[in-house]
């Protein structure tokens, strides 16, 4: 949906932290369908129990939250149970019973960071503010909590009216990059809140200075540039941002506005706003780099101070993409207004989860509607194009990239991917000189794309043409990426067809190395390893794919080559053509 500056607040910044910080990962997910909450076997606290845990394995929420609860009225003085419901009842946005929950817990475990820090919104929320403080300060377990507990304790002194205790709160944060950075952040969002004008503006401007690629930084600064009649630094920090970046519906619509004259409110309007501001940024954070179950939490808690509030929803949305909680994803999009300037970055992410649920139609026609009412708008087409080619509809593929490519005056740097998208349509269609000519454009337009180089090297080869130029493409491509095995599998497999064994050999088994669990990496090992007379080997990688489960065609080949050996030369495929990269339309 985004890039790695789009909308979110030093997500890079959390990184080292990040690495002692998250929980352990959680389990993983489970085939096994969760029971219902009223089947006969999750009726005794055991069977609520492990009923609970499957169902957090499968990633359903509610159910978790109903079975934990359940088992909890079976046992309430168990801690780990007691635990495990608030978590989840936070993550389901129960906040009634969380704040119950969360009451019970902090009684077992003081220090209980989540439990402290949803008592502290509440508290918050009701006005008493040195009630809020007190749970805010106790939330200070490990860097990350620690950051969130001093942002948030800065917020509830502006709530207060203690602007000297704010800034005296952020000027305890640690001197770590990755805090500093919230520092200077969040005091140019109390400066203005407090009515401190100067101070906002040369904190947003430092801000700026170190980070002139974060959207959320360039956004608020020119919001309080504009608001402090200073329109044309507004405009000016709005295109440094743009001229460094990729182009984003936010800034573009930001800008729009205040060229023509229009005054948007601040990031953070009041103590509220920020706080939440707080949250959403701790959250989409840990959630990009990992901390999924976490992350969410955190987004949950600005979303219960900011209900509306789209880019907590959209990095909502992401964290339940990457636990593949595709309905849920949906729903977080669903939430997103129609007025948003993210709508159609929304609307096409919503079809990419619609396809993952295998709801195609649903997908097509929703991009439908979007290309009729934005004839003009090469997105949509081109996730449309992405979608029906991940599902082998080539021909019907080619035609919406061939109109999204119509669309585009002077193809440049950032339109490399249609031409790449069109060009493996036509591969696939067995149109060899449109493909040929539409990776060359995409080369053209950039040179140094490692797919474009490793696909045209390998189709090349395997076709015998251009074998000179053809290895320095997939070697460039292997340099620019070597620990990608199928770009590596590429090269051996292109070593193999050349005839140079004792390459093909090393090359492959580092491909093997890199992806033990791709079928089509396994058997060109295995092939390589029969021309070079290790038979007994080359049987066992061709059982190590055939355990892989290949499809079909390649299953059948695999059976015969186990029974009866490489008789002859094959003209198998490279794993990297099998499996293409899902392409990042949204942008």
């Amino acid at each position: 949906m985004t890039n790695a500056d789009s909308g979110r607040v030093g997500k890079w910044a959390l990184r080292a932290a990040l690495l002692i910080a998250i929980f352990a990962a959680p389990a993983a997910y489970s085939e096994v369908a969760a029971p219902k909450p009223d089947d006969p076997g999750a009726r005794t606290l055991l069977g609520n129990y492990l009923a609970g845990r499957m169902a957090r394995q499968n990633r359903d929420t509610d159910a978790a939250a109903d079975f934990y609860t359940k088992a909890l009225e079976g046992d309430p003085a168990n801690e780990a149970i007691l635990e495990q419901a608030f978590l989840l009842e936070a993550r389901a946005g129960h906040w009634d019973r969380a704040s119950e929950l969360a009451n019970e817990l902090i009684k077992v475990e003081p220090s209980h960071r989540f439990a402290q820090f949803l008592l502290g919104i509440k508290a918050f929320q009701r006005g008493d503010y040195k009630k809020a403080d007190v749970h805010f300060a106790a939330a200070r377990q490990g860097p990350i909590a620690d950051l969130a507990s001093t942002l948030a304790r800065a917020w509830v002194q502006e709530a207060d009216g203690e602007h000297s205790k704010a800034f005296e709160a952020l000027d305890r944060l640690s001197n770590a990059d990755w805090a500093q950075y919230y520092q200077r952040y969040h005091r140019a969002l109390i400066a203005d809140v407090a009515g401190r004008h100067q101070l906002a503006s040369k904190s947003y401007d430092a801000a700026f200075k170190r980070s002139p690629t974060t959207l959320r930084i360039a956004d608020a600064f020119a919001r309080h540039a504009v608001n402090s009649n200073r329109k044309d630094l507004a405009i000016a920090t709005l295109k440094m941002h743009m001229a460094k970046t990729a182009p984003h519906p936010m800034t573009e619509a930001l800008l729009e506005e205040i060229e023509s004259g229009g005054r948007p409110e601040l990031i953070a309007d009041n103590p509220t706003d920020g706080l939440a501001e707080v949250f959403y940024g701790i959250g989409d954070a840990v959630a990009g780099e990992g901390g999924l179950e976490m992350g969410v939490i955190y987004l949950k808690f600005a979303l219960l101070l900011q209900p509306d509030f789209p880019l907590a929803q959209i990095a909502l949305a992401e964290a339940h993409s990457a636990a593949k909680k595709y309905e849920a994803e949906i729903a977080a999009f669903d939430a997103i207004p129609r007025s948003s300037p993210l709508w159609v970055n929304v609307q096409i992410q919503k079809a990419f989860a619609l396809t993952s649920l295998e709801r195609i139609d649903e997908a097509k026609a929703l991009l439908n509607d979007i290309i009729a009412k934005n004839p003009d708008d090469v997105r949509p087409l081109d996730a449309l194009g992405n979608i029906l080619r991940s599902k082998e509809h080539y021909e019907e593929a080619r035609d919406y990239y061939t109109k999204a490519i119509s669309l585009v005056d002077k193809p440049s740097k950032r339109n490399w991917a249609l031409f790449y998208s069109r060009g493996v349509c036509n591969e696939r269609l067995k149109d060899w000189p449109a493909a040929e000519a539409d990776f060359n454009k995409a080369l053209q337009l950039n040179p140094d794309e490692s797919l474009v180089l490793n696909y045209l090297g390998y189709s090349w080869v395997d076709q015998g043409l251009n074998l000179e130029q053809a290895m320095d493409y997939i070697r460039k491509a292997v340099s620019l990426k070597p620990d990608d095995g199928y770009y590596v599998d590429s090269l051996g497999w292109a070593h193999y067809r050349l005839g140079n064994m004792p390459k093909a050999v090393e090359y492959l088994e580092r491909a093997v190395e890199l992806r033990p669990d791709d079928p089509i990496i396994n058997d060109h090992l295995g092939d390589v390893y029969w021309r070079v007379g290790r038979q007994v080997e080359a049987k066992y990688q061709w059982q190590q794919s055939l355990s892989l489960e290949p499809e079909d065609d390649l299953r059948e080949k695999l059976n015969t080559k186990i029974a009866s050996g490489l008789e002859e030369e094959t003209a198998t495929k490279s794993a990297s053509e099998s499996v293409e990269p899902k392409q990042n339309t949204s942008q």
